[in-house]
């Protein structure tokens, strides 16, 4: 299953948003990333810390320079803008979401080409999570991230 339908799949389950979403606007997380790692473990993808702080610096450069300015453009979308009918403002909401969305999975088939192939290598989901939350730089809480491979399975 590539890292894609993994992530839409894994999304759609219950709690799994609400969980990526708090760690992302709580926390500072990144949700794809959080997810690309999960991936690599039910896969057997044996990372290492080169590879994680390779796929934690592509993603923070992506969502500096494109997911965290469309994030940002489409959440201003949401408010009162007196000059712009709230149609006019809906649906250039979703059409900035759907482009948000692209990039999004254009940052997880990055990601997913700099993973290793399956190796048959076994890693506790909840220690992967920790390690990536550190090297990427804001704290999130171990019972957040024990949330996420919980609701993640």
């Amino acid at each position: 299953m590539t890292l894609w339908l993994y992530a839409a799949e894994v999304w759609g389950r219950p709690d799994v948003e609400a969980v990526c979403l708090d760690l992302q606007d709580t926390h500072g997380q990144s949700p794809p990333l959080l997810l690309w790692r999960l991936w690599a473990i039910t896969r057997r993808r044996g990372v290492d810390v080169a590879v994680v702080e390779h796929a934690v610096a592509a993603a923070r450069r992506w969502d500096h320079a494109v997911t965290g300015p469309l994030r940002a453009a489409r959440r201003g979308l949401k408010s009162a803008l007196p000059a712009v009918a709230a149609a006019v403002r809906a649906e250039l909401h979703g059409k900035v979401g759907l482009v948000e969305l692209e990039a999004e999975r254009a940052l997880l088939d990055a990601l997913e080409r700099l993973t290793p192939d399956p190796g048959g290598s076994t890693e506790d989901g909840l220690s992967a999570l920790v390690e990536l939350a550190a090297i990427w730089g804001a704290p999130a809480p171990i019972a957040t991230l024990r949330r996420l491979v919980e609701v993640s399975r």
